[in-house]
Parts: C-alpha cells; structure tokens; sequence
C-alpha cells in the first residue's frame, strides 16, 4: 500500500513538473473569424501543443485597439512569446513596444508590420505575387482591356502587396480603375460596396478584391447586379474554389494558411532551441481558376 501510495505521489510530482514547464504562447490576428485565419490559427496551435506548450488565442475583430488591449492581457497572462498578424500595421506598433518592454519575441505571419525590426522572423505568403498571377489572368482574359473595380483594404499591408501585384500587372493594358475602396477584408462589406460600385459602374469588366472574403461579396454584388464583371479574390478558400467550380469566380490568387502556421511555430521552437533564422521566410503563392479548380477543390485548404 505505501508502494502505491509512493507511486502516486511520484506520478503527480512528475505531472505537476511537466505542467510547470509548459509555455505560455500567445496568438492574435486581424480576423479569427475568416476562414483562412482559422486554418492558420489551427496549424500554429498543433505545433505548440506537440511541443508540450499551450496557444493562448484571442480575436480582436478587426479592432486595433481591441488588438492592443488583448496584447496586454496576454502580457498580464504570463505568455512567453507572441505570433502576431496586425489589424493595422502601423496601429500595432503600440502593443510591440509593449511586447519589447516585456521582453516578449514576437514572430509575424501573414501580414507585416510596418516596423519589421520588431520581428524575430516573418512566414508570409508571396503576396505581391498572389496578386500579379490575377492581373496576368485577367489581361489574358480581357486583353482588349475595360473598367475595373478595386476593392482593397490599405491598412493590410498584405492586401496593399496584393493589390500593387495586381495592378503592376494590368498596367499599360488598356485597364482603367473606375471604383477603388476599402472593404477591410470583410465579406459584407465586400458585398456593400461591390453594390455601390455596380450601381455606379455597371459597364465593369472585372473586380479584384483583396481576400476572398472581399470576393466573395463582390460576388453575390455581381450575382444581384446580373453584372457579367470577372471576379477575383485571393486566398484559395474553400467557399472561393467552390464559387470558381460553379463559374461564379473567376479565380484566385491561392495562398496555403497551413503552411504559413507551421512555418512560423516551427521557426519559434527553432529559434528557442537557439538555432539561427532567417529575418523572412516566403511562402509561394498561385493561381486557381477554372483550369486547374479541378486539382483543389476538395472542400479544404491547400
């Protein structure tokens, strides 16, 4: 009996010791709630927990000051790291400057900041290029050119990438932007103003829009419209490659959320193992149109 006894006693000494050593790492993102942030997030989160360690992940919807105050509470929390992707790229240096007062390391994904000096390491998608290959589809498309409609997002530095990828690629083709507004990366607002932009300009060959969830509202604008305007989006969500398998999208400029959040834990624990790192890690990006929808269009992310 005080063999057991002892055993007992042992095994949750041994437990308590390992849920001791356990790590606190914090997550934050623009939008937890978009798809593309939930497949990321997820990646992320089983890298840490294989490594014995436990995400703490808040959403700030899309508020820089929400985005802020959680940083704090994070802080206040006792997280020993930070896998941070900005509301706003320049809003977020407030809660950096907080992060390096804490001696906290930060390691950006997806979106960068607009001090990339604050980063330890960034994994982020091509995004400049996730852009370019929808221009060069659209001028393939449309070469004699036409009105288009741009619905971007400029406080993203990842949709502003995009967006000058797109346009870089459309430049001298005989292209005129006619609407260009803000959609903060959000599906109602994508729908909103893909409306306003429609009534305005119904002649409107095509619409880029920053995410896919931007497309997407662009999307059911158009379909409400009966516009005939090309659509692309950038992201290679599900719900796009299912739209772009319909005819409804024109395509999409795919990113891999999965890869972008398995890079960026796996630097981190390379990082802690005191293993050097580079300052950025590119993760490719391409396009999905009806060409190739065949080869993605599984109901998951690439």
């Amino acid at each position: 009996m005080k063999k057991l006894v002892a055993l007992i006693l042992a095994l949750a000494l041994t437990l308590g010791c390992a849920a001791a050593l356990a790590d606190k790492i914090g997550y934050t993102c623009m939008d937890g709630t978009n798809p593309f942030f939930v497949a990321l997030e997820s990646a992320i989160r089983e890298v840490v927990e294989a490594n014995g360690d436990e995400l703490i992940s808040l959403d700030p919807q899309n508020s820089n000051e929400k985005q802020i105050a959680q940083i704090e509470d994070m802080i206040s929390n006792g997280v020993v790291a930070m896998f941070v992707n900005p509301v706003d790229k320049d809003g977020i240096i407030a809660g950096l400057d907080k992060l390096k007062e804490a001696n906290i390391p930060m390691f950006g994904f997806d979106t960068e900041v607009a001090d990339m000096s604050y980063l330890v390491t960034y994994a982020g998608s091509d995004n400049y290029n996730a852009g370019k290959v929808c221009g060069e589809d659209l001028v393939a498309k449309l070469p004699e050119g036409g009105p288009i409609i741009v619905l971007d997002s400029p406080t993203m530095q990842s949709v502003v990438d995009r967006t000058n990828g797109f346009l870089d690629a459309i430049k001298d083709k005989g292209f005129e932007v006619v609407f260009q507004k803000d959609c903060m990366g959000n599906q109602e607002q994508g729908n909103l103003n893909g409306t306003d932009a429609l009534t305005a300009h119904p002649e409107a060959v095509a619409i880029f829009g920053g995410n896919d969830p931007t497309a997407l509202g662009a999307a059911a604008a158009a379909e409400a419209a009966q516009s005939k305007a090309l659509i692309y989006g950038v992201d290679g969500s599900p719900d796009i490659k299912a739209l772009i398998a319909e005819g409804k999208v024109t395509g999409t400029g795919a990113q891999s959320p999965i890869s972008i959040g398995k890079t960026i834990a796996e630097l981190y624990y390379k990082w802690k193992a005191g293993e050097t790192v580079e300052e950025r890690y590119p993760i490719a990006t391409f396009m999905i149109n009806s060409d190739n929808i065949a080869e993605y269009n599984n109901g998951g992310w690439q």
